[in-house]
């Protein structure tokens, strides 16, 4: 039986750095003008709320925000009374989704107790993470400095803890706290690093770099769910040539994509350099609001392992042989993207996506296509995928093509459970998960 851990409140809050509007650019102006009122709401009930995380950061960078996220010290119940047209999400997290027009959420958290931060030794589970504290709590148990600062409306101040102004000035990517401890206890946070990394064109802290190369195996640890999702995060808004050669640098790519050893061997620079030269086109094509769904994306990271492993793709090949080389590649996808749970369906429709590859490579004349080749119940879907492929290989842009989208989800407002009092509740069962639902090691 796990034993209990006890929660270490923090005793003595750090004092913060306090960056007045003199020295820095950011403007309420720039802030979203729903955000602006959920804040300025909860100020007027007497709240402390600021604006947090990567919306500060970019604002800082003089980039546009993609979301706006707010902290506060009122809890769930006491923002749920506030905004109606809201709802109380998450388990581990528990935080309040703000609903506007247009689809916009504003996503709202209270401040919460450090206490993965402070916990020692080894443990099987972490506490209930919706333990409330202190916004210097809050600030130090974020993942990385640069994502840890808050903004002030009221005062137009950033407030930092962790020193995330100044590696935003220094343009540096630091692990907060002890990175060994901090990856650990949750190794997702190794390519939250990577990510923002390569988002942004910063560098990795050295320490926060070790602790990388030292843990990189420990995501094997992490649930499928955890690491598919970050996965097709980073392919749909981060994944590229920086991304790539982070990965590889540090090992962490042979972790995620063990299938891929040997594909990059001293006669495979070139495969390397074309998925590099895919992700950028992947990352140019969604730039322009053109998103790609789940298949699409795997099948174009995955063009230079079938290359490799399959020869057959750059022979001509008649109909029954198409049917064949895409069942082989089917049964090698079944194997390789085992650890990362894929449908059936979504490995079914890469294969057909990388058999047929070379039939729209050796028909593409000048844009123009074979009649019987249009006719094809797959001829829009393929001929896109080629295309992205085509501009990477050298050839002319995908510009003016319409893609696949991801799968829509209709969005449902979740039943919650019916429950005494007002506070959110938590489930007190033990887990024979690890730390963040790890799978204890071996």
């Amino acid at each position: 039986m796990a034993q209990r851990t006890e929660i270490i409140p923090v005793t003595e809050e750090p004092a913060p750095l306090i960056i007045s509007r003199s020295a820095h650019s950011l403007s309420s102006k720039d802030i979203d003008r729903d955000a602006l009122k959920v804040l300025s709401l909860l100020h007027k009930e007497g709240h402390n709320a600021y604006l947090v995380g990567g919306g500060v950061r970019d604002l800082y960078l003089g980039k546009t925000p993609k979301d706006f996220d707010i902290s506060t010290d009122a809890k769930p119940g006491q923002i749920r009374k506030l905004f109606r047209n809201s709802r109380t999400i998450g388990r581990r997290f528990r935080l309040v989704q703000i609903f506007f027009s247009d689809n916009k959420i504003i996503e709202v958290s209270t401040f919460r107790c450090r206490s993965e931060y402070d916990i020692e030794g080894e443990i099987n589970v972490l506490p209930a993470n919706n333990t409330f504290g202190s916004e210097a709590d809050d600030a130090f148990r974020r993942d990385l400095t640069i994502n840890s600062l808050f903004y002030d409306i009221e005062n137009e101040t950033i407030i930092d803890y962790t020193g995330g102004v100044a590696d935003l000035n220094n343009s540096i990517i630091r692990m907060v706290g002890d990175p060994d401890k901090r990856i650990t206890r949750d190794p997702v946070r190794m390519l939250r690093a990577i990510r923002h990394a390569a988002r942004i064109g910063f560098s990795i802290e050295e320490n926060t770099w070790q602790a990388i190369i030292s843990h990189r195996t420990e995501l094997k640890l992490c649930p499928i769910s955890r690491i598919r999702d970050e996965l097709l995060k980073d392919l749909r808004g981060g994944a590229n040539r920086q991304w790539l050669q982070l990965l590889l640098d540090s090992g962490v790519f042979y972790v995620l994509f063990p299938f891929y050893k040997g594909v990059f061997d001293e006669n495979g620079m070139e495969r390397q350099e074309l998925l590099a030269k895919i992700l950028a086109v992947i990352e140019r094509v969604q730039h322009n609001k053109q998103q790609l769904s789940e298949a699409f994306l795997l099948g174009l990271f995955l063009i230079p392992w079938a290359q490799k492993n399959f020869p057959e793709m750059q022979e001509q090949l008649k109909n029954s042989q198409l049917f064949s080389l895409s069942g082989k590649i089917k049964i090698a996808l079944e194997t390789s993207l085992n650890h990362l749970n894929i449908k059936k369906a979504t490995i079914e429709y890469i294969a057909s996506l990388l058999a047929r590859l070379n039939l729209f490579i050796a028909h593409d004349t000048d844009g123009k296509w074979p009649s019987w080749l249009k006719k094809k119940s797959y001829f829009r879907e393929n001929s896109q995928f080629y295309m992205i492929y085509r501009e990477a290989a050298g050839g002319e842009a995908a510009d003016e093509i319409e893609l696949p989208a991801p799968e829509k989800k209709s969005r449902q407002r979740r039943q919650e459970p019916r429950r005494s009092g007002r506070t959110p509740a938590f489930t007190r069962q033990k887990s024979k998960g690890g730390v963040f639902g790890l799978r204890k090691k071996k």
